[in-house]
């Protein structure tokens, strides 16, 4: 079990270099206490399964975009929930598609929750606060 004083890490599944730029920035100005980890594309994000599988911390949550070289978004998702080591992990779709089809399908794979990504820096600013205040802070997830 791990300290609070060491806590989980968030991985960051984002290939887009503005989008991922963003995300950090909104992370670090809200002074998370949280490391973040980047996979930047679906496979790199499916190479942390044997990672977790030998040891390594699970993370906090999954922000997973959709739109991703190599592996789809929805396609990690899916690979995440079949394996022993990750299916309870929280994930939740940060992307900037608003179509009925990938939210219907996120979900159909147990996605936990599905946020459209803010172009404003500022309104990203309150998502990367409501992320950090909900997920970080009010929900227990499994061990």
């Amino acid at each position: 079990m791990m300290s609070d004083a060491c806590p989980r890490p968030i991985l960051l599944v984002e290939d887009n270099p503005m989008d991922l730029d963003l995300t950090l920035r909104a992370f670090a100005r809200r002074r998370l206490a949280n490391s973040i980890e980047v996979a930047r594309d679906g496979q790199e994000a499916l190479d942390w399964i044997p990672r977790w599988e030998a040891g390594e911390p699970l993370p906090l949550v999954v922000l997973l975009d959709l739109k991703l070289p190599r592996v789809s978004g929805l396609e990690v998702l899916r690979q995440f929930r079949v394996h022993p080591v990750s299916q309870d992990l929280p994930v939740v779709v940060l992307t900037s598609s608003s179509e009925d089809k990938d939210i219907e399908t996120a979900y159909r794979h147990h996605a936990n929750s599905y946020i459209v990504k803010p172009v404003n820096f500022e309104k990203f600013m309150e998502v990367a606060a409501h992320i950090e205040l909900y997920w970080c802070l009010l929900n227990h997830p499994p061990r």
